[in-house]
């Protein structure tokens, strides 16, 4: 029977026969880096995707959008057409000096472009409205869209829930930076939001002419929306609407007029780059 020293032995003999692994050069270290990020953040995605099916058990009000016609503040922000495909490589790079893993911003100073746009959308809510919060609104999110002519394309979307009695509902902003491939067309504009359609007018807002569609057609997500392309090409959309199946006692009127609707799209406070 061997004792511990003969043991200690076989252990050192048996690890100086091992061939010790190459390093790692920069790539694959850069490689190893990144899958270790993405396993970290997939975990985290999980632990957050568990908490929001929580979060919309506890706040029912809230129904999916197309189911009841409500706002879900669990569901991505980013539902237009824009979106495209998240294999696309490389994405831009992020503030730690690696390509982002998607899309959407997680820091540094395109991310604290969403954030600033939610910041404008809280001084817009008309009074007597309340703003009700949970762990998923409001919210805000910064995406990648696409290179155009050597210029990056980004998209910057905010929403949040808004309350009146027992009327429930919620607005959103969605800004697209200059470079943009969106219609110049006002009403053309406007039905390309999320790929929506609708009866849309054109509204002036002193010499600026925005679309405001004022019936979405087969559409529930949204009752009233209102698009504007800025001179320098930013284009705004501001939209809102009505949550279905919750109790309207208070009321079926939404939050802004359609002139009032309109100007927002064109207020500066929207114009993010």
């Amino acid at each position: 029977m061997m004792d511990g020293q003969q043991l200690r032995e076989a252990l050192r003999d048996e690890m100086t026969s091992l061939t010790s692994p190459p390093p790692l050069g920069t790539q694959a270290m850069l490689g190893t880096a990144r899958r270790a990020r993405t396993r970290r953040r997939t975990f985290q995605a999980c632990v957050g995707s568990a908490a929001a099916v929580v979060a919309v058990a506890f706040f029912g009000t809230f129904a999916s959008p197309g189911v009841g016609g409500g706002w879900s503040p669990a569901a991505p922000l980013i539902g237009g057409p824009s979106s495209g495909d998240d294999t696309a490589s490389p994405w831009p790079t992020g503030p730690d000096g690696l390509p982002q893993e998607d899309r959407t911003a997680r820091a540094g100073t395109r991310y604290d472009r969403g954030a600033e746009l939610l910041d404008q959308l809280r001084t817009v809510v008309p009074a007597g409205y309340t703003v009700p919060t949970s762990p998923e609104a409001p919210s805000h999110q910064a995406q990648y869209d696409q290179t155009v002519n050597g210029v990056d394309v980004w998209n910057y979307t905010s929403s949040m829930p808004l309350a009146k009695g027992d009327w429930s509902g919620h607005i959103l902003v969605e800004v697209h930076t200059a470079g943009n491939q969106l219609a110049t067309e006002p009403c053309a504009l406007a039905r390309q939001f999320w790929g929506m359609q609708g009866d849309c007018e054109p509204v002036t807002v002193a010499a600026a002419q925005v679309g405001v569609v004022v019936g979405p057609g087969g559409e529930d997500r949204f009752d009233q929306w209102a698009a504007y392309r800025h001179p320098d090409g930013v284009v705004v959309f501001v939209a809102q609407a009505m949550n279905r199946g919750s109790n309207q006692q208070g009321g079926t009127e939404l939050p802004f007029s359609e002139s009032q609707l309109a100007a927002l799209a064109v207020d500066k406070r929207f114009h993010l780059q």
